[in-house]
């Protein structure tokens, strides 16, 4: 049976504020701080011995390809501060932009997503809601879950424990963001597209968008969405008729409950999807 927000909200603490249990390191503490956070998963019984590497930028990234393939078990509290001061150190070095400052009520952005500071991003992720667990794989599902921290994969599985079925396409479920930028994040399961473009699948990439907004319009606190392209990277949707389908969908939404929300934004990453958005914008 497929989970409602009132089934898990309580469990993910989602109208609570994230605290951290770190306080972010300064730039001159990140790499030490690094260090003893790969020692500390040394002896983690979900990761296994490794040896730690000797530069900086190694270690980083070391830290990411272990926090990236760990299950979501539970965490010493210790670890997790360390890990809170790491994360939040770097959130602090970051380029962030506010949504506030793009246009109302649709707007496009080309740039990270995981960069942008609106109330809420939205997150394309598999059937299993958990993330990505490929090291250094190239996937919004992958940037989110990295820059958020090890807490997001904990509360998607225990979204999915209450479920207990896989996540059907075309709907979404809400956590809390962490050390993103954006207080919430969205995670919605788009069609696979494997050969021709089929009508079930523009049904079911529309039903994504919606889902997504349905779900925001239920937290009071949301007033801005930012969404990635969905289903347009291994999902195999073609990128012209997704954006086609959002642009519409979401306009659609908008038009029909107004007031319910701020300002939607089409985040793009790369130069073909930004053309293809100002042509149908």
């Amino acid at each position: 049976m497929l989970a409602t927000l009132s089934d898990y909200r309580d469990a993910v603490a989602l109208d609570e504020p994230f605290r951290p249990l770190g306080a972010p390191a300064p730039a001159e503490q990140l790499d030490g701080l690094t260090t003893l956070a790969l020692r500390m998963l040394c002896d983690d019984p979900w990761v296994g011995r490794f040896d730690v590497p000797r530069t900086p930028f190694e270690r980083r990234r070391l830290l990411r390809a272990v926090l990236t393939i760990r299950e979501p078990a539970p965490l010493d509290p210790e670890l997790v501060a360390v890990l809170d001061a790491v994360l939040g150190g770097e959130r602090l070095r970051r380029p962030l932009v506010s949504a506030e400052t793009l246009p109302a009520p649709v707007a496009l952005w080309r740039g990270d997503i995981t960069l942008l500071m609106a109330d809420a991003v939205v997150n394309a992720a598999n059937d299993a809601l958990l993330g990505c667990f490929q090291p250094m794989h190239a996937c919004v599902d992958n940037a989110v879950h990295r820059i958020a921290g090890p807490r997001l994969r904990a509360d998607c599985r225990a979204i999915m424990a209450l479920q207990g079925t896989a996540e059907p396409t075309g709907t979404a479920k809400i956590t809390r963001g962490y050390h993103l930028p954006a207080p919430f994040v969205l995670h919605t399961v788009g069609p696979i597209v494997a050969g021709p473009l089929l009508p079930a699948h523009v049904s079911a990439l529309a039903d994504s968008y919606r889902a997504c907004l349905d779900l925001a319009a239920e937290v009071p606190r949301i007033r801005s969405i930012a969404f990635c392209g969905i289903s347009t990277g291994i999902f195999g949707f073609p990128k012209r008729e997704a954006a086609r389908v959002a642009v519409g969908t979401v306009r659609d939404w908008l038009a029909a409950r107004p007031g319910c929300v701020d300002r939607v934004v089409f985040v793009v990453f790369g130069g073909e999807d930004e053309t293809i958005y100002r042509e149908l914008l």
